[in-house]
């Protein structure tokens, strides 16, 4: 999830912090009154061409990174390896210059 919310946070900021905002400050309706944010943060996770390319050119070591949180989930300290994987897959990704943020 860490991993996620890493490339997430690189590509999709504002999105991501408006949600935050919203979640925060309304911490017993975020549910229903954020849910608007998180569809944007949703699409743009989904259509952002550098989170495209890495969807697919780093879709083994996320795979494991889950299975890993699927067979840890009381102790996800152990999926350190598979999120470092993950991460130097994602950073390496190379994308054209006027897709970078």
């Amino acid at each position: 999830m860490q991993a996620a919310l890493e490339v997430t946070a690189k590509y999709c900021r504002n999105e991501l912090e408006d949600y935050g905002t919203c979640v925060s400050s309304k911490p017993g309706t975020w549910q229903q009154d954020c849910h608007e944010k998180k569809v944007k943060v949703a699409q743009c996770t989904s259509s952002h061409p550098v989170i495209r390319k890495i969807r697919t050119q780093c879709a083994e070591p996320f795979a494991a990174f889950e299975q890993c949180l699927k067979l840890n989930q009381s102790s996800v300290q152990n999926c350190s390896k598979h999120v470092t994987e993950f991460l130097q897959c994602a950073q390496s990704v190379k994308v054209p210059d006027q897709v970078q943020n």
